[in-house]
């Protein structure tokens, strides 16, 4: 995936209710990816990144997404613990 970066953030809302951000990735060879992030990833990605708000995240690497993804899933695994 290297050189993929956000292409578009938009807000949405999760079955439960609660807000989510979904991005694209934009790939060099032109594909695209959507990801769903739910509150904490998004925190993750905007402290991460330095992004104060969602549309500064537009041409931000694809590997903060990545990082932000690890760091949600983290958090449940320090629960069952």
């Amino acid at each position: 995936m290297s050189g993929a970066t956000i292409s578009q953030v938009r807000i949405a809302a999760a079955h439960d209710g609660e807000a989510e951000l979904l991005v694209t990735l934009a790939f060099p060879n032109g594909g695209q990816s959507l990801v769903t992030l739910d509150e904490y990833a998004t925190r993750a990605l905007m402290a991460s990144s330095g992004a104060e708000s969602a549309d500064a995240l537009i041409g931000a690497d694809w590997r903060h997404v990545r990082d932000a993804l690890v760091a949600a899933s983290s958090r449940f695994a320090k629960q069952s613990a």
